[in-house]
């Protein structure tokens, strides 16, 4: 049986698109599973980890996924609509987020149907691949149909998203249980490794438990 990663991810969140690629090869160069294990994005979480006094979080945050989407050769364009609903000039989270629930809640039914990080693929390159208004239209069915989903069927199992918020919820205080806080954080045998660019050091670590792919 092989081993499992945990993946805790939000579809808000740049370096968590950023993490894709990466992500989806280590299943093709290890002995692992990556367990897709959304989350909703730390500005819905903790509204005020972005508020007016933490303006350097969110300049330095524009600066960075920016050239870091650049060097990777990645399309690097902030989504439009923004997935969650919020004034960036008071940085005040509107209560109803129809967006982010609803994207969040498909990617753990994607989960359920055993394809979770196929579908977070497609949707993160909808978000920040430069598709505007990607809410309308087949935009996220067509994504889900290349991640081997059907978009009414699942619209249709999180109607009534009790279940699915209890997930997202358990995937919060699993990510808070591990060390950690932000997104993309990857799990193994107990120890976080936040960030995209901590991929390379999980690969490390997969190596040393003798996990590599002959």
């Amino acid at each position: 049986m092989s081993a499992s990663v945990d993946l805790f991810w939000s579809f808000r969140s740049p370096y968590s698109y950023l993490a894709m690629p990466g992500a989806l090869q280590l299943e093709r160069d290890f002995d692992v599973e990556v367990r897709f294990r959304p989350v909703l994005p730390l500005a819905v979480r903790d509204p005020a980890f972005f508020s007016p006094d933490n303006l350097k979080r969110a300049k330095y945050i524009r600066i960075d996924w920016l050239r870091r989407a650049e060097m990777l050769g990645m399309p690097h364009v902030w989504p439009s609509p923004d997935p969650i609903v919020q004034d960036m000039q008071t940085y005040k989270i509107a209560d109803e987020q129809p967006y982010i629930r609803r994207l969040t809640h498909l990617g753990v039914e994607a989960q359920r149907r055993g394809h979770g990080i196929e579908f977070a693929r497609e949707v993160s390159a909808l978000l920040f691949g430069g598709t505007r208004d990607w809410h309308l239209g087949g935009h996220l069915a067509q994504a889900a149909q290349r991640a081997g989903l059907d978009l009414v069927a699942m619209d249709a199992a999180i109607a009534k998203p009790a279940t699915h918020q209890a997930e997202v919820e358990g995937n919060q205080l699993a990510l808070t249980q591990a060390g950690h806080w932000g997104v993309p954080t990857f799990v193994f045998d107990g120890e976080p490794f936040f960030g995209e660019d901590r991929i390379d050091t999980l690969r490390w670590r997969l190596g040393k438990h003798g996990l590599q792919r002959g």
